[in-house]
Parts: C-alpha cells; sequence; structure tokens
C-alpha cells in the first residue's frame, strides 16, 4: 500500500512539474531573447520559432540538449550552442519554458507558390515506392503535430531552420526522433524535395 501511495504522489508531481509556469517561463526566457526572439519568433531563419509549439515537445528537447551534453553526445540531441543553455536547466525549468513560448502566438507564415507541385504530393500521400510516409500521417493536415503523441506543431515555421533539420535527419547527425522516423523519411528525399517541403509547411495554418 505505501508502494502505491508512493507511486501516485510522483505521478502526481511529475503531472505538476510536466504542465509548467508560464509566468515563471517568462522570466526564465531572457536568455533565449537572442536567437528566439522577445516573443519566441526568430527572425534569424536558422533558429526556430518557439511560439506556440507544444509545451512538452519543448521541454523534451531541452532535456535531449542536455542529455547530449551529459551523455558526451552518445544520446539525445547534439548543438554547440543549445548544449551550454540547457545544461543547468532543472526539468522544472524546461516545463516552465515550455509552457511560457506554447503560450504564445506564432507569427504568420505563407507557402510559396512555386513549391507547391513538389512539396504537397509528399506532405499529403508520401511516396508508396520509395517507402516515403506521408508528413500529414504524423503532423496533420494544418501542420500542428499531436502534443500527446509527441509530434511537433511545424506550421508557420522558418524554412531554413526545417531544411537545416531536414538535412539533418538525412544525415543521422540528429537522431533524437521517435523510432527513426524522420531519419527513415528524410533519409529518402533528394535536396530539391527537402527545399520545397520546408517552404511549403509555413502556409498549413
Amino acid at each position: 500500500m505505501k508502494k502505491l501511495v508512493l507511486i501516485f504522489t510522483l505521478m502526481a508531481s511529475y503531472s505538476v512539474a510536466a504542465q509548467g509556469d508560464i509566468d515563471a517561463g517568462k522570466l526564465k526566457a531572457t536568455t533565449c531573447v537572442g536567437c528566439h526572439g522577445s516573443d519566441g519568433n526568430a527572425i534569424i531563419g536558422q533558429y526556430p520559432k518557439l511560439a506556440g509549439q507544444h509545451a512538452d515537445y519543448l521541454a523534451k528537447q531541452l532535456a535531449d540538449y542536455k542529455l547530449a551534453v551529459t551523455s558526451s553526445g552518445a544520446l539525445g540531441r547534439s548543438n554547440a550552442i543549445m548544449a551550454g543553455m540547457a545544461a543547468a536547466l532543472s526539468a522544472t525549468d524546461m516545463a516552465d519554458l515550455g509552457a511560457y513560448f506554447s503560450s504564445l502566438p506564432i507569427s504568420g507564415n505563407t507557402t510559396p507558390e512555386n513549391v507547391i507541385a513538389i512539396a504537397e504530393p509528399l506532405y499529403r500521400f508520401g511516396d508508396s515506392e520509395r517507402g516515403i510516409a506521408a508528413c500529414i500521417a504524423c503532423h496533420g493536415p494544418r501542420g500542428n503535430g499531436t502534443s500527446l503523441s509527441g509530434f511537433p506543431k511545424i506550421s508557420g515555421q522558418n524554412a531554413e531552420y526545417i531544411q537545416l533539420q531536414l538535412q539533418a535527419f538525412r544525415a543521422g547527425t540528429r537522431n533524437n526522433d521517435l523510432n527513426a522516423m524522420m531519419r527513415s523519411a528524410a533519409a529518402k528525399l533528394s535536396n530539391d524535395e527537402i527545399s520545397a517541403l520546408s517552404a511549403y509547411i509555413g502556409g498549413l495554418h
């Protein structure tokens, strides 16, 4: 009985921590402004917009950055800049930051007309002959993803950032995706397809 009480207590504590505190996250986000903008919408294309992203996904990425530091790159997500940022963060810090950035509205973006012919069929249907799953299956018709499944919101994201991530998945230098799903899909994409998909998702919302 005592063991059950302990388990439920730990679960309740985790649940509270996982929700995060928006106000606390806002205070902790001051060091994030340089790359991700004062409102979570990165102006520099190589950095991601954090505004509107699922809180749990953001917290997981921060945890993965920290894991890469503590495992000397063997696990997690390696990034020279984020390694220093995440190394000192606690699980509560990560949850607070996730809650704060998820509460902010993402800035608008569009889909260039010239990428639709290449990107839309891949996004909606994939390519069964090459074994490429449809992006819509995980990220949804509007690119909003699903928080419970851990699939991120990609609609409205900076195209350059998405392109860099797809290239990293293809090269295997980013490997913190669930069941290697992104690595499997990206490995079969050409440079032109990656470029088109990266620009296409901007206007899915």
